[in-house]
């Protein structure tokens, strides 16, 4: 009788587990090496225009407070990511390469050639005052 009821509680345990991956951080790529250890080249002041970028060209899918919750991005599968959540884990480097690229799999287009390099790093300063 114990045996099974340990049985019974490790299976319950290891269903919990894989339940609960929402809160989990996902692993991201890695940053290829065109864009690895780039840094904004501005200062903070910059996020009061990454803000007009960001409501024009993000905020139909990322929502206006980056919570991947914009009009589009609800019919999205996957949907758009929290940014407010996940940005403050990963670094300049990442965003910009993301930024730049798009992300193969999901509806975050590549903005490169769309916006200029300083829009998006201005982009990412707003991005970083996103709670």
């Amino acid at each position: 009788m114990k045996k099974i009821l340990f049985v019974l509680v490790v299976l319950a345990a290891l269903g919990l587990a894989a339940c609960g991956g929402g809160n989990a951080v996902a692993t991201v790529a890695p940053v290829p090496a065109e864009y690895a250890g780039a840094k904004s080249p501005l200062g903070a002041d910059a996020s009061t225009a990454g803000a007009e970028v960001f409501k024009t060209n993000c905020e139909t899918c990322h929502g206006p407070q980056g919570h991947g919750d914009g009009p589009a991005g609800v019919a999205l599968d996957p949907q758009p990511k929290n940014l407010a959540v996940f940005a403050p884990t990963v670094g300049d480097d990442y965003l910009y390469w993301r930024v730049n690229t798009g992300k193969e799999g999901t509806s975050m287009v590549a903005w490169k050639g769309v916006l200029t390099d300083e829009q998006i790093w201005q982009v990412i300063a707003f991005v970083r005052t996103l709670k």
